[in-house]
């Protein structure tokens, strides 16, 4: 099998996936998954989509991840990372599509609109 790639985006999180046979090792920006994310809701988040299939053991991931939060970082790489076994794998879309792993979500940061503190807040009125 040759090297699978594909990208996961989640808020301003970017993550571009390079899945190829092997052990099992996740590697993000040339470190291993427990040192890059130390929770281990966030490493469960990032194996979900592997769980899933049961395929946890079988593939290597290089990852490069960038901008955002460490939660859209892992959403991010979740979603790549089940984009990714799709394309190796057509039949295990619909398992993926049920638990939600393949649902981009769109919600961005809404931007400050000028004479406003933030995005939908404003200066108290005063009539007189």
């Amino acid at each position: 099998m040759e090297t699978i790639n594909a990208l996961g985006r989640r808020k301003a999180a970017v993550a571009r996936v390079y899945v190829s046979e092997g052990a099992g090792n996740i590697t993000i920006n040339k470190r291993p998954l427990d040192v890059y994310f130390p929770s281990s809701i966030l490493q469960f988040i990032v194996k979900q989509p592997l769980a899933k299939l049961g395929v946890e053991e079988k593939y290597d991931i290089k990852v490069n991840l960038d901008g955002g939060g460490f939660k859209g970082q892992a959403e991010a790489l979740r979603l790549a990372i089940a984009r990714a076994l799709v394309k190796i794998n057509a039949e295990d879309k619909p398992a993926l599509k049920a638990e939600g792993f393949l649902t981009r979500d769109a919600r961005e940061v809404e931007r400050k609109k000028p004479g406003q503190p933030k995005a939908r807040k404003h200066f108290q009125f005063s009539k007189r």
